[in-house]
């Protein structure tokens, strides 16, 4: 009984709109001993523990979305959610930025961009990633790769270069096709390959380039 008792006060105490976890924050039984990270997969964790900033002398039940906020300043996080596990456990989740090429620039080694076009400070040599090679960090042509890994991943895993040819033209290498595209290209129209892909391999057609510059249309060009 004496249990139940100490449980339903602390559920009271916990249940109070301010003064509550104020009152609990003094209590040591409450200070930080563990904190736990999910989502993590590029971003160095000691990096985002010092972000954190958060000690053994500090309380699980201090305001929690400023902590998410401070996270969400390192440059591979995306968003940031701290939770409470009682009584001495901060479990944060990240969402992190995800690299969707390999950009290539003028004297500097290639950087990883996600669908965005941050350029992310990952190392690709430590942290090998099945992403194509980009011929700028154009935001226009990121955020193409970023709706093909999206939503159509098995044409999004073929494409080995990807480059904006003047200011109209996107051109995607796909294994040994040429996929030449206008700049306001939609993932739904890449899509369109796919069909006449098929039509050529059962005819035993071998192609070059698929065009999709034209609307409606996708011309196939032989050797």
């Amino acid at each position: 009984m004496q249990g139940v008792a100490l449980l339903s006060g602390l559920a009271a105490v916990v249940g109070s709109p301010w003064w509550g976890p104020r009152a609990l924050s003094q209590l040591d039984f409450f200070h930080v001993r563990r904190v736990e990270m999910e989502g993590v997969r590029y971003a160095r964790t000691g990096e985002l523990l010092a972000l954190l900033d958060v000690d053994t002398l500090q309380s699980v039940w201090q305001p929690l979305a400023p902590l998410a906020l401070r996270l969400e300043g390192h440059p591979l996080v995306l968003t940031a959610l701290v939770e409470r596990r009682l009584p001495g456990t901060l479990h944060v989740r990240l969402t992190e930025r995800e690299p969707v090429a390999l950009v290539e620039r003028k004297g500097q080694p290639l950087t990883p961009a996600d669908a965005r076009g941050h350029l992310l400070p990952i190392d690709p040599v430590r942290t090998p990633m099945d992403v194509p090679i980009a011929s700028a960090p154009d935001s226009a042509l990121l955020h193409l790769l970023g709706g093909l890994r999206a939503s159509a991943p098995s044409i999004y895993r073929r494409v080995a270069r990807a480059a904006a040819v003047g200011t109209t033209e996107f051109r995607l290498q796909l294994d040994s096709v040429t996929v030449r595209t206008p700049r306001n290209v939609t993932v739904a129209r890449v899509r369109d390959i796919l069909p006449v892909e098929a039509d050529l391999a059962r005819n035993r057609l071998r192609v070059v380039e698929l065009d999709l510059r034209f609307r409606d249309q996708v011309i196939a060009r032989q050797p």
